[in-house]
């Protein structure tokens, strides 16, 4: 079951322009950063958009993650654009951007640094790792080992680097976008479910059609354009719409539709671990991320579903006959929604 938004708006409890007079979902004006917030994405899609052809809602979606200053993990085959998307994100935000190629033979200090003794001046100096940038891609992250993999946790969770003894701050904003290809399995180690956690969304890019493909061959026929893609947007910018987007409003209608979702995710019967407190937490965020993204200061149902698959279905795990019969987290998760009854009557 759908939310019919339409129907909504001919009941006035919301607007096209974002208001709420009967005070259902927002019983309060927008906050004018919101509307600052829009401009600042519909900009940066505009933007990575002369690169990626046909790829709006995952552009939407990084934006999303970006805002709630989470992580993201792009999963496909080669040469899909994951790389090139992450890229031209870093070029329009203005952002510092770094590529860490994991292999098997990376270290965790050539992450995240090391101490370097000086002779000149007998003492120990800090060298820092390319962690240390506000977008860093972790290009074909399952690659690396274990040990390496974990260098990545505590910059992800808690925005710092501990070399030896010393802790410092990574720069703001922060963002890890990874890469991994699902269908090669030689030489890799797969995630382990802690380190999927970790990551606020999880994207697939999927192969473009006929018409999407003659665009790309005709726009990269002489030159990428990513090498031309100036910044529309910067640091300041970003940190200023993460701190707007705290800001929109989400009504007990759908905190408690939320709740639902996540708890249904629990007590399905094909999923042996449903989502957690921070998978509940980061739908929250999300939701409102994509609301604000939408020109809206408030959170409606549409945006707790279109955000729950990239958020939750990386963080089930689901049971072993599921698994054995070739069914994925994904069309799981799809169930659970269709499953929950959407707060339609209770708006009308």
């Amino acid at each position: 079951m759908a939310f019919d938004s339409n129907r909504i708006g001919s009941n006035s409890s919301t607007g096209g322009n974002g208001s709420d007079p009967l005070g259902i979902f927002a019983p309060r004006d927008a906050p004018p950063e919101v509307a600052a917030t829009a401009r600042l994405a519909e900009r940066v899609e505009r933007s990575v958009s002369r690169v990626i052809v046909g790829k709006s809602r995952e552009i939407e979606l990084m934006l999303v993650a970006m805002l709630c200053e989470g992580h993201v993990l792009l999963e496909d085959v080669p040469g899909i654009g994951k790389t090139t998307m992450a890229k031209a994100l870093a070029r329009s935000l203005g952002c510092t951007f770094h590529r860490i190629q994991f292999t098997p033979d990376l270290l965790p200090s050539d992450i995240t640094g090391t101490s370097v003794y000086n002779q000149q001046t007998a003492q120990f100096e800090t060298r820092k790792g390319p962690i240390f940038s506000q977008i860093v891609l972790a290009d074909e992250i399952n690659r690396a080992g274990p040990r390496t993999q974990s260098a990545l946790l505590e910059a992800m969770e808690e925005r710092q680097v501990t070399i030896d003894v010393q802790t410092m701050p990574l720069p703001r904003p922060f963002m890890v976008l990874a890469t991994q290809n699902p269908v090669e399995l030689e030489g890799t180690f797969p995630l382990p479910e802690a380190q999927l956690d970790r990551f606020l969304i999880r994207l697939k890019l999927g192969y473009p059609d006929e018409d999407e493909e003659r665009t790309i061959l005709r726009r990269f026929k002489e030159a990428s354009p990513l090498l031309d893609l100036e910044p529309v947007a910067s640091a300041e910018d970003v940190l200023r719409a993460q701190h707007a987007v705290r800001k929109v409003y989400v009504s007990p209608i759908v905190e408690g539709y939320l709740i639902r979702l996540i708890h249904a995710t629990r007590n399905h019967e094909t999923i042996e671990l449903g989502a957690s407190p921070r998978a509940t937490l980061a739908l929250y965020r999300t939701a409102q991320a994509h609301a604000a993204i939408k020109g809206r200061g408030f959170v409606i149902p549409d945006d707790v579903k279109v955000m729950a698959a990239p958020v939750l279905a990386h963080r089930l795990i689901l049971s072993t006959r599921t698994r054995l019969r070739g069914r994925d987290s994904t069309a799981i998760l799809q169930e659970v929604v269709d499953s929950v009854p959407v707060p339609v009557e209770t708006v009308a």
